[in-house]
């Protein structure tokens, strides 16, 4: 009873018609694994899936928390557990879609981020040290601590950099050596992991052609209302390609033009970094679209990879 469903991919890749469909063939529901979706009042700039795309199928951890409170993949976690026996008691099959690996890998391996408790004085230390000296600063601390980790961690992400240095000083290991111990663990569940993929070119034409149409749709009405329900910029929520680039807009940093190509080349990196991902993860099943041409086509290989392992 333990059968779990991945589709994953890259920004703009088209996972949402294909998760619909699936859903609809292998009677499934639907779990974002989008860390920014979980978030209320954030449609335009994560590209929400909405009601009537939704198609009467059950999706999980979509609008579930405010954009001043913080999200991390242990919280993730918790709520995929609970979704995925919902899911179950309801004889259904559980289907895991988004393209934050990192939080995917969490509930697939059960992962233990062995929460220690939090050194509030060091954390603060760091924040100041980064707010100072700038984020590559920072980076460069962890490089000489833990080189594997700062190569798979941006510099610009923040959070997770305080954290491996947090987790190197609590523990005395390496952020790196824990993941990878944690990686080789077998999974809980009997899976299939697709990662839907096109070609590298029409990926960002797609990807800039999203970001149009978030600001035509709306995207910087949506930022300022965000800003006057009490989001700012720190908080998990606005750490969101598109959002953060907006705010800089509006304190003046830049013109809106530049935010707005800052976003799509963001975007474009994003893209690139997941394909990165997903290449190192195990025991995925590919599907590229520019073999797999139709949607028709797409569903029949995961279907077939889904009788295969028993799964349906």
């Amino acid at each position: 009873m333990n059968n779990l469903v991945i589709l994953t991919g890259p920004t703009a890749v088209g996972k949402t018609s294909l998760s619909i469909n699936l859903a609809k063939a292998i009677n499934g529901e639907i779990i974002s694994a989008d860390s920014m979706q979980v978030y209320k009042g954030m449609d335009i700039g994560t590209a929400k899936i909405t009601k009537e795309e939704m198609q009467g199928i059950k999706h999980h951890l979509i609008d579930i928390i405010e954009p001043t409170e913080d999200f991390h993949v242990v919280k993730f976690k918790e709520l995929v557990e609970n979704a995925i026996s919902d899911i179950y008691a309801k004889g259904k099959i559980p289907i895991i879609c988004g393209g934050t690996g990192f939080y995917i890998q969490a509930v697939l391996y059960d992962i233990d981020f062995a929460e220690e408790d939090v050194d509030a004085d060091y954390r603060n230390e760091l924040e100041e040290f980064a707010s100072l000296n700038g984020p590559e600063a920072l980076h460069k601390r962890l490089k000489e601590v833990d080189l594997e980790s700062a190569l798979s961690i941006p510099a610009a992400n923040v959070k997770r950099v305080i954290r491996a240095l947090e987790f190197y000083k609590q523990t005395g290991q390496k952020f790196s050596t824990h993941n990878k111990q944690q990686r080789e663990k077998i999974s809980p569940y009997n899976f299939a992991y697709f990662v839907l993929n096109d070609d590298r070119q029409l990926l960002y034409n797609r990807i800039d052609m999203r970001v149009d149409k978030m600001v035509k749709d709306g995207l910087i009405s949506e930022v300022e209302a965000l800003v006057e329900s009490g989001a700012k910029r720190g908080m998990t929520s606005m750490d969101g390609i598109g959002y953060k680039e907006i705010l800089d807009y509006f304190d003046g940093n830049c013109a809106l033009e530049s935010a707005i190509e800052l976003v799509k080349k963001k975007s474009r990196n994003y893209a690139k970094r997941q394909l990165t991902w997903f290449r190192r993860e195990k025991e995925v099943i590919w599907l590229d679209k520019t073999k797999l041409t139709t949607e028709e086509m797409l569903l029949s290989e995961i279907m077939s990879n889904l009788k295969e392992k028993g799964i349906i």
